[in-house]
């Protein structure tokens, strides 16, 4: 059986050369047949370039416009009735596609999810949940990281709920430890968002710890962490640049101190291990929380590596069912307790 999923093949940087390089080796590798969605004559071409002669489940959905990662998605969602991400989240809504694959702008992604997909009940804005590296092995989920620039604290509350969903669910943690990203443990310290968050978090029947730090992130002391999208996007993007660092650090130095050739070996082995780990790659894209389809949002840097890995994690979700149990579970727990966990925000705010 092979699941059907959509990828946007003009959403990255450096679109489609990595979008078409990216579905090839998923092809090749999963159970999968991927949509492209796009100009499909440009497709179609660098395509044939690509497989030469190889016969792969690919397909090709014509899309005439594309959205920039320049555009303001608010405008450009409405504006672009063709694009390839309106295309693309319209073959998962219709079903035939299990899941949409995009490296494209953040807010227009989301934004469109929202409106072809639908939100789940009792959900005011989806979130990006992201998986960061820590010291004891297990990741870490952050969210949102890049969603929702501005948040209030009732955003912050259902994305708690739905961090904790997805560690349970995705990740296998039994009981996820859920924590508050402030400047200070205390309960005192933080903004005026963080500040009014806190008693909601407390208040949710989940293992909520409080207040953490930046630190947290990767020590592995929490298995959530909850926070607005402009503090989570300036985290996910300031950990890519140490990591970077790091790694270029860690190079230099191996090369001029390492000299025996079993050390050698040994020494780039634990190099490249260490580089996976800190890898965005590697993590293929953050799914998007909240909303009634599988969306997974990649780096708009993508490369080929980067693009299969988020078709890896859109088959992973169809193929577990995830999206449908956080639903389900979702609903179930907005009916159980008092408060429905949503609270109208009006009209949406403004996408950047």
């Amino acid at each position: 059986m092979l699941y059907n999923i959509a990828l946007d093949a003009v959403g990255s940087d450096k679109a489609p050369e990595p979008e078409i390089r990216g579905a090839i080796l998923a092809c090749r590798a999963l159970p999968v047949r991927v949509h492209l969605v796009g100009p499909e004559p440009e497709l179609h071409d660098l395509l044939d370039e690509h497989l030469e002669n190889e016969d792969l489940p690919i397909v090709i959905h014509h899309a005439s416009e594309r959205i920039g990662m320049e555009e303001k998605a608010a405008t450009a969602v409405r504006a672009k009735k063709d694009s390839s991400m309106r295309v693309g989240l319209k073959l998962v809504r219709e079903g035939k596609a299990a899941g949409f694959v995009t490296a494209g702008n953040t807010g227009a992604a989301m934004a469109t999810a929202k409106m072809v997909l639908g939100a789940l009940p009792g959900v005011d804005r989806p979130a990006l949940a992201t998986p960061m590296p820590t010291a004891k092995g297990k990741p870490c989920v952050l969210l949102d990281v890049g969603a929702n620039v501005d948040c209030k604290a009732h955003n912050l509350e259902q994305f708690a709920v739905m961090g904790e969903m997805y560690a349970r669910s995705v990740l296998k943690i039994h009981q996820p430890r859920v924590g508050l990203l402030s400047i200070g443990e205390e309960e005192t310290k933080g903004n005026e968002l963080t500040r009014e968050a806190l008693p909601l978090l407390k208040a949710l029947p989940i293992q909520f710890i409080g207040n953490v730090e930046g630190r947290d992130i990767f020590n592995g002391n929490a298995d959530v962490i909850v926070c607005d999208g402009f503090v989570g996007n300036v985290a996910l993007k300031t950990s890519e640049g140490v990591g970077r660092f790091v790694r270029e650090v860690l190079r230099a130095s191996l090369t001029r101190t390492v000299t025996a050739q079993v050390g050698a070996l040994l020494s780039r082995r634990a190099f490249n291990d260490f580089r996976r780990k800190l890898d965005y790659t590697e993590y293929g894209g953050a799914p998007l929380l909240g909303v009634r389809g599988i969306c997974i949002i990649g780096h708009g840097s993508s490369n080929d590596n980067a693009i299969y890995n988020g078709i890896r994690v859109a088959y992973e979700f169809a193929h577990a069912g995830t999206n449908e149990r956080i639903e389900q579970e979702f609903a179930t727990r907005t009916r159980r307790h008092a408060h429905p966990l949503r609270h109208p925000d009006g009209p949406d705010a403004t996408i950047q």
